[in-house]
């Protein structure tokens, strides 16, 4: 049904008049009888009795005009939302993190964005990679904070930042004293990793199967906060950025040369989305990381 002959319907009801209907319509008279009919063709109902000097409504047009005019209602404070949400005043943004930028970026990030636009909503996932992926496909996410590699054609990937993986331990540890470790020293570690459900596990062992490096794995996990514990309370290391360290941490991290697992972190979204929320956050990530790097 064509919106305009709903408009032309409560015109003609208020007006009780075709041709006062038109007028104010700018309209013509028969055109605007014209668009009454198929109205009325469309609903299978006789909307208006036109037998009398005037025009009244008839039983089902009083029922439909209520209808109508809620509907209108509707339809005009649907409009006025959809400014709201474009102007970021009011809103969602349903986010997808990988593990290891929840210790470090997502608090300052997301209480900055919240500053700035406390009428949206926010909703933070940790996932996988591959899971993120999913649900960016699946419309179930609105953005994700993941690393470079192969994605859907659907999904587009905007580079953040470059890293490197570091070897971690804690300050008590033999090797604390020390600022960087070669590669060729990383087999003789007891190392804590993440399971073989995350991309930077699945970067480990390529990086490590490229270099013929055989690894001392102790212990795997699915969570960052146990790995960190883990290195805290014994002599085990794991290989994780440096960024996860905080300044009241007992850890410290040793560069490993030449660097290991070079990777590009980036933030997925729908190719093509015109989600405003998520525009603003790809925009304040984005000052964010430079001001750190500065």
């Amino acid at each position: 049904m064509i919106l305009r002959y709903i408009h032309y319907f409560l015109a003609v009801a208020q007006h009780g008049s075709f041709t006062r209907a038109a007028a104010a319509l700018y309209v013509s008279q028969p055109a605007l009888s014209q668009q009454i009919k198929l109205l009325e063709q469309d609903l299978d109902v006789q909307l208006f009795d036109r037998s009398g000097r005037t025009i009244r409504l008839t039983e089902a047009g009083r029922v439909y005009q209520q209808h109508a005019s809620l509907a209108l209602q509707q339809l005009d404070a649907g409009k006025r939302a959809l400014h709201n949400v474009a102007d970021l005043s009011r809103g969602n943004l349903r986010l997808g993190v990988t593990p290891t930028f929840t210790p470090w970026l997502i608090g300052p990030l997301l209480a900055a964005f919240w500053q700035q636009y406390p009428g949206i909503k926010l909703t933070i996932n940790e996932a996988t990679q591959e899971q993120i992926a999913q649900q960016l496909l699946a419309d179930e996410l609105d953005a994700g904070l993941g690393y470079a590699c192969e994605y859907a054609d659907e999904i587009s990937a905007t580079p953040l930042m470059q890293e490197s993986l570091s070897l971690m331990v804690n300050k008590t540890h033999a090797l604390s004293y020390r600022k960087e470790i070669s590669l060729h020293e990383l087999g003789d570690q007891p190392l804590i990793l993440l399971d073989n459900g995350f991309a930077t596990r699945t970067q480990i062992d390529a990086q490590l199967r490229k270099l013929a490096i055989s690894a001392n794995i102790v212990a795997e996990t699915n969570t960052i906060g146990v790995i960190l514990q883990f290195i805290q309370h014994s002599s085990g290391a794991a290989l994780m950025p440096d960024s996860l360290i905080r300044p009241d941490s007992h850890l410290v991290a040793l560069k490993i040369t030449p660097a290991f697992a070079e990777r590009t972190g980036v933030l997925l979204m729908r190719r093509n989305s015109g989600h405003a929320a998520t525009l603003a956050l790809k925009k304040l990530l984005e000052e964010l990381l430079l001001n750190w790097q500065k």
